[in-house]
């Protein structure tokens, strides 16, 4: 009997505790202690680094050549509406981090208990980092404004920490939404990088009955560039996948007053850093535009998301690898890219990643009726799965394929988009 079936019920009751106390980014403590007490159960002489207040990292093997960072997300959705979400503050783990928690547990508790770590030429890193989904924004506004966070997301705020500087590669795992007929696997997913865009439309305030010529009307320049943004979708490359979502934020409207100000603010996602920058150009321009056409004025900001996320080719060799090998496993999908975002994308311009699907739930991602249906391939044969994945990268590893970059370079690429 592996490790992994003598476990899975200890590791399947971890997931489903996690699963009751979803918790939001930045504000995970009872995970956080959760996943601390099941350490220290397993390893009472853990040694372990806090940051961010609700992150943890600690090492098997400490001290060899190369170091592996295996990715867990701590938090939960905002989503009141799911039918598992916690009453008070709305959160819901209906994006399938709770069981990406339990996975990275079981591999702990695998390596630890049956010393296999040790046979690795690599270190092996469990890193459990918070607040992975963008949102919840006006608290973390607080924290940014308090200098307890730089970063929304958990990854980049790690990264600036030092949390990576020991990394050399990273695996991560993540849920697939929607059910299949087989046990199923994804590799070499891309995910889009987003920005956020805000206009405030500018015009003259005026009675809107007795005097409207003497108005210029905020809400009307913010139509015409919903026009204009329509009317550019024609145009961009299907290859990038664009979303946009144009929704007015703030408003000071009044049925018997022209509005003399108007915010839209939209989401931007591309494939490509580089698309990303002459998509938001051409946004610009149209808000532009439509503020002159109107007689008014527009202002603009630029609020840097995550980066796009391509998931490196050669580490993905190592799962394919090991998947061929694999019988409980009955399916893979292979070299899709889609619109959903991710930290791991920033965190991938410093070195290599990947991020491994599993199936094993129903529902939509980060819909109402999400939740897993098949535990056993989640906490049992899918880690296992994933031992067979560093086996083959036992040894293999290329140090020349592994490439690095600093974080003030990631810096750099970030000002670049946002200004």
């Amino acid at each position: 009997m592996s490790t992994f079936t003598k476990q899975y019920e200890e590791i399947k009751h971890i997931a489903n505790r996690i699963f009751d106390n979803p918790e939001l980014g930045y504000k995970e403590h009872k995970t956080h202690q959760t996943v601390l007490d099941f350490l220290l159960e397993v390893n009472p002489e853990l040694t372990y680094e806090v940051f961010c207040g609700t992150g943890i990292k600690t090492t098997l093997g400490a001290g060899k050549s190369l170091n592996l960072g295996f990715i867990a997300e701590l938090d939960a959705v905002y989503a009141p509406s799911h039918f598992h979400a916690d009453q008070e503050t709305g959160a819901a783990h209906n994006c399938g981090h709770y069981t990406q928690v339990a996975i990275a547990l079981a591999l702990y508790k695998h390596y630890f208990t049956t010393k296999a770590y040790e046979s690795l030429d690599f270190a092996l890193t469990f890193i459990f980092v918070p607040a992975e989904e963008y949102l919840d924004l006006p608290y973390r506004d607080g924290l940014k404004a308090k200098g307890e966070i730089t970063y929304y997301g958990g990854k980049p705020e790690a990264m600036k920490r030092g949390i990576f500087d020991d990394i050399d590669l990273g695996v991560c795992v993540h849920a697939m939404g929607g059910e299949y007929p087989k046990r199923t696997i994804e590799i070499n997913c891309d995910l889009a990088g987003f920005l956020y865009k805000k206009y405030t439309f500018k015009g003259r305030a005026s009675h809107a009955g007795f005097d409207p010529s003497s108005g210029t009307n905020a809400y009307s320049m913010s139509t015409l560039f919903n026009v204009a943004l329509g009317m550019q979708r024609q145009h961009f490359k299907d290859a990038e996948k664009v979303r946009m979502n144009p929704i007015v934020m703030q408003s000071d409207m009044s049925t018997n007053v022209i509005p003399n100000q108007i915010t839209v603010g939209t989401d931007l996602r591309t494939q490509s850093v580089e698309y990303m920058k002459e998509v938001a150009k051409q946004m610009d321009q149209a808000a532009k535009g439509s503020a002159i056409a109107m007689g008014g004025e527009v202002e603009a900001s630029t609020q840097m998301g995550y980066l796009p996320f391509v998931q490196d080719r050669y580490l993905s060799e190592f799962a394919l690898a090991a998947y061929k090998e694999n019988e409980a496993i009955e399916d893979i999908l292979e070299n899709n890219a889609i619109s959903a975002a991710g930290d791991i994308g920033d965190l991938s311009f410093m070195m290599p990643c990947i991020q491994i699907g599993y199936s094993g739930f129903t529902g939509t991602i980060h819909g109402d009726d999400f939740k897993d249906i098949d535990p056993e391939f989640i906490y049992e044969i899918f880690p296992r799965y994933l031992t067979e994945v560093f086996n083959k990268m036992n040894g293999q590893l290329d140090k020349s394929r592994i490439y690095r970059r600093t974080f003030a370079e990631y810096e750099a690429l970030l000002t670049s988009i946002t200004e």
